[in-house]
């Protein structure tokens, strides 16, 4: 199968996960439903294509491994919506050339939120997509990552690449042993990284016992919400040093 190699590399990610109230947490890999965005942003596609969007998320299969885990960091956002300037008649404008109007009986009072990111990490990503006639194609996505149609962004907008995504494009048998095979990321450390990989890939390339862990990372597009339960496994890769070829 034809593989992308992709390393999300960037001073802060945001990986999130499902939403706690005002709580915008993150979870350790990248979910099903921001790779699907990541990759329909980088082809020009929008939020109304629901039906190509969904397509897409169907077809992904991906395999990720930490190289550096980075910090948390929690970012405390507040913003009083009842003072006169946040009036909904003095909101602006969205892209539909209408007013952005809010409403509701919170519409007018003070909000709080905390959103969660990891700063100074490294994630590298194999992923293939599955069905050979269906469109895009894999060398389309990686034209597309080469030039994108919009600014990439990893998780939230604020959380930019500090280097081009993708890698490399080439053949392989399994998404494991893609990860256990790249050299690591230049400020890896030594020994095992954990990795998590699509319950049913091969794991002829995984250092160690793996075990098989849910989550519920996609998204129905069509409605806006995130739904669905599926299965993952995680376990460790132990990839070269980042000097080898």
């Amino acid at each position: 199968m034809k593989v992308l190699l992709l390393r999300f590399d960037a001073p802060l990610v945001s990986f999130g996960g499902p939403a706690i109230d005002q709580n915008g947490v993150i979870q350790t890999f990248p979910a099903l439903s921001m790779l699907t965005g990541l990759l329909a942003n980088a082809l020009g596609w929008e939020h109304r294509d629901a039906d190509r969007l969904q397509d897409l998320q169907d077809r992904i299969r991906y395999a990720a491994r930490i190289d550096r885990a980075g910090e948390v960091l929690v970012d405390y956002q507040t913003v009083d919506l009842g003072l006169s300037w946040m009036r909904p008649e003095r909101g602006g404008w969205t892209t539909r050339g209408r007013i952005m109007e809010r409403a509701g009986a919170s519409s007018d009072t003070t909000h709080q939120r905390w959103r969660h990111y990891r700063a100074d990490s490294v994630c590298t990503v194999a992923l293939t997509l599955i069905g050979d006639e269906s469109s895009p194609s894999v060398e389309q996505v990686a034209d597309a990552f080469r030039e994108p149609a919009r600014p990439l962004f990893i998780g939230r907008k604020c959380c930019l690449p500090a280097a081009p995504i993708l890698l490399n494009v080439f053949e392989a048998s399994s998404l494991v042993a893609v990860l256990s095979s790249t050299p690591r990321s230049p400020r890896a450390p030594e020994g095992p990284l954990l990795a998590s990989w699509w319950d049913g890939d091969a794991d002829d390339g995984s250092d160690g016992e793996s075990a098989v862990v849910p989550v519920s990372d996609e998204r129905d597009w069509a409605n806006g919400v995130h739904v669905g339960r599926r299965l993952m496994r995680q376990g460790h890769v132990n990839p070269p040093g980042a000097g080898h070829v």
